[in-house]
């Protein structure tokens, strides 16, 4: 099973900064191109750090206000994130302000890897890089979110043919397949439990599926089986399909 590529929906014309960028220009690039955040790369370009509105809030944010209270913890900024944090309060340029190592991904990656990468890491963007680990696009979540956008006939194309034919290899309406904004229904009987396993877990993977409603059915639960019992059933069930 094929899952579309971060290569065919990231953005090609990547806002970029270098290490000496001065703090004002990376301002200015945000606020010029209304985006969020942008990578640093060094002269190969390779990305260095990522720089996001929120790194140039710090400084801001780090400006004493002699009419503050004074702080509880005077020794915060001991810390490692403390540290971090001063240091980008004094930061002039790109290099200083932005934050290390960064999180990417690569064009050949699936949209799927991408998702659950901002997912981890908590971030709205990831370049992405070439084979050489060179800047070539950056993606969004808005741009993953277009997955989504598949039309449902396409979906249940996909369904057919990978899940079915190619995995199971099963007859193409063996099985009744609809989908409806996304939502993919399985519906009909198969030989064994773990085949209806994998054909819901299979789907459930699929570019733009939404959900996926099980109502398949099985004659018999191989679950319960002894280890040999489940491969002299394996065998038998693969010899009759390929006839």
């Amino acid at each position: 099973m094929k899952h579309n590529k971060i290569g065919s929906v990231m953005t090609t014309e990547v806002v970029r900064a270098t290490y000496g960028t001065p703090f004002k220009e990376v301002a200015r690039l945000l606020g010029r191109h209304r985006i969020s955040g942008l990578p640093v790369v060094d002269d190969d370009e390779k990305v260095i750090g990522v720089i996001s509105e929120t790194d140039l809030l710090v400084r801001q944010a780090e400006i004493p206000d002699p009419y503050a209270p004074k702080k509880r913890f005077p020794f915060a900024r001991l810390t490692q994130e403390g540290r971090k944090r001063a240091v980008k309060a004094r930061a002039r340029t790109a290099g200083q302000l932005m934050s290390e190592p960064p999180v990417t991904i690569h064009a050949g990656d699936s949209i799927v890897e991408a998702a659950r990468t901002m997912a981890q890491h908590h971030i709205e963007r990831l370049p992405v890089l070439d084979e050489e680990h060179r800047l070539v696009g950056i993606v969004t979540r808005r741009d993953l979110l277009q997955v989504f956008l598949r039309p449902d006939a396409e979906i249940r194309s996909e369904v057919i043919d990978e899940v079915l034919i190619r995995t199971l290899w099963l007859a193409p309406r063996s099985i009744d397949v609809s989908v409806v904004e996304g939502v993919v229904t399985l519906d009909g009987h198969m030989e064994r439990k773990s085949e209806t396993e994998i054909a819901v877990s299979m789907t459930r993977q699929i570019d733009g599926v939404v959900a996926v409603v099980d109502k398949l059915t099985h004659r018999l639960d191989d679950a319960r089986l002894q280890p040999g019992e489940q491969a002299l059933h394996g065998v038998a069930d693969d010899w009759l399909r390929k006839l």
